[in-house]
């Protein structure tokens, strides 16, 4: 028995991972297989059809990896540039950092972009460096969509736009680990070429697979790339995609079945209605935020994200202190502050298989927990903002109209 069991759920509010729903649990509880056999290539054909939809993408090649976010970075970069290729990358919450961080020990030229953190993408800056460009050395630009240390979410589209107006034939990568199935993703409109996406995250599953999405622009690439790759070389898939076995190497059969159900899941409800009920989720926090007194990590409203609400506490109190308490005595977790913002911002995570009820249950807790640690909030005047939204624009449930 688990020492620290609690009673009731744990009531899981972090950015990542999430809640899994009922039937994806139920998908996964089955025996191993052998993948060789007719079910499991005739399961992974079908998903291979369907995942490139979550990046709305009709062009797309998907690869599923048994790893994390972190390895899909580094199969987005390792199949498409080669070593000294430089790189533009936007440093702007821990996770930006992170990806920078293996370019750098992938030996590319990157070319760092420093953000205020709460801040997103300086797109004049983008501009200048590209229209400066002339011989274009950069060979790719990353930027993490959705940042989750700070909430920031960055505009797509903006920044291809950027790319086109200035004629730059750069690759553009983007991680969408905390966006995909949450936030819009329209990856053949904004001329993505590689994206990726966690399964820890709004798909609603354990973490372990890495989901990379990529262009015919991004599959040329790879032609020319002469950065080592083994584990997660495109080539050795696609081969075997040829083949109609699908995989190179044993794949994780419990994940797979449950991705079904997860992808299954998200198609019932409609994936735009997916990405608005996370719009509702996100505006309902933002506005709890707002009656406590409290001020969001993200500065502007063009970049709140609705997948994670980083808030800001005032400098007599360690953020810490509040994420401590939440799980010690009402079995609540929510995000730690991250590097520089650590101990001044708390993370309210609002990703996933998650409803307005359930919000709203962790909203009530948070002002307990900001009550305890002695910051004079009004118990319930988070939850009432937020209730009186949802309630305005809550619809009926799609499978139940």
């Amino acid at each position: 028995m688990d020492p620290f069991y609690g009673p009731g759920r744990n009531q899981l509010f972090v950015p990542g991972p999430v809640n899994i729903p009922e039937p994806v649990l139920q998908a996964m509880n089955r025996n191993n297989e052998d993948y060789r056999a007719p079910p499991v290539p005739a399961l992974t054909k079908k998903l291979l059809a369907d995942v490139p939809k979550i990046f709305k993408s009709t062009t797309g090649t998907p690869f599923l990896f048994p790893t994390t976010g972190t390895g899909a970075w580094e199969s987005a970069l390792t199949n498409t540039l080669s070593p000294r290729d430089r790189i533009i990358s936007f440093e702007m919450g821990q996770f930006s950092l992170l990806w920078i961080d293996q370019m750098k020990r992938l030996n590319f030229d990157v070319d760092v972009v420093h953000c205020e953190w709460g801040t997103g993408v300086d797109l004049e800056i983008l501009r200048t460096k590209l229209e400066a460009d002339k011989e274009h050395k950069v060979k790719a630009i990353c930027c993490v969509h959705n940042e989750t240390a700070t909430g920031v979410t960055n505009n797509l589209a903006a920044i291809r736009t950027v790319i086109d107006d200035c004629m730059h034939p750069a690759l553009f990568l983007v991680d969408g680990v905390s966006s995909v199935c949450a936030i819009d993703f329209r990856m053949d409109e904004w001329g993505v070429d590689v994206a990726l996406t966690g399964s820890q995250k709004a798909l609603s599953l354990p973490t372990g697979l890495g989901i990379v999405c990529a262009s015919p622009k991004a599959l040329e690439a790879t032609k020319t790339a002469k950065s080592l790759r083994v584990f997660f070389d495109w080539n050795d898939y696609l081969k075997f995609y040829k083949l109609g076995t699908y995989w190179p190497y044993t794949p994780s059969i419990q994940l797979l079945y449950g991705l079904r159900t997860a992808l299954d899941l998200i198609f019932l409800e409609g994936l735009d209605n997916v990405i608005a009920r996370h719009t509702r989720l996100g505006r309902a926090t933002r506005l709890a935020v707002e009656a406590w007194g409290l001020k969001n990590c993200t500065q502007r409203e063009e970049w709140y994200s609705d997948t994670v609400t980083a808030v800001v506490i005032p400098p007599y109190i360690d953020s810490t202190e509040i994420v401590k308490r939440a799980w010690k005595r009402y079995n609540l977790s929510l995000g730690l502050g991250l590097n520089k913002v650590a101990g001044k911002v708390f993370r309210i995570g609002h990703l996933g298989n998650l409803n307005e009820l359930q919000l709203l249950g962790c909203l009530s807790g948070v002002e307990m927990v900001l009550k305890d640690i002695g910051y004079p909030v009004k118990l319930g005047s988070g939850v009432a903002a937020a209730a009186a939204y949802l309630q305005m624009t809550t619809p009926l449930i799609a499978s139940r109209v």
